[in-house]
């Protein structure tokens, strides 16, 4: 019974950890989750939805990715349990 509890624990955890995509989106910007066909929040600029996908990432001790404006994604940040970090130098 216990493994049960552990097992649903386990898996409703992972569940909450849904890596963010902020990408362009028409002539506006998005956040995405990770597997979402549908958008989060949509933003007037690129710089809105940045700050929207990094409290979602930082709440759910996710990944935060952004898409530069030719569909390349440059930056990643992690704000989880990042055995070794590497020294980010964007922010």
């Amino acid at each position: 019974m216990l493994a049960v509890h552990f097992h649903t624990f386990l898996e409703s955890e992972a569940d909450m950890k849904k890596d963010q995509f902020v990408v362009k989106h028409g002539n506006e910007w998005a956040v995405k989750g990770a597997g979402n066909q549908r958008a989060t929040a949509v933003f007037d600029t690129k710089q809105a939805a940045v700050k929207r996908g990094k409290s979602i990432a930082q709440n759910q001790h996710s990944e935060l990715r952004i898409q530069d404006n030719n569909g390349r994604f440059r930056v990643c940040n992690s704000y989880g349990n990042d055995s070794c970090p590497p020294k980010d130098k964007n922010y």
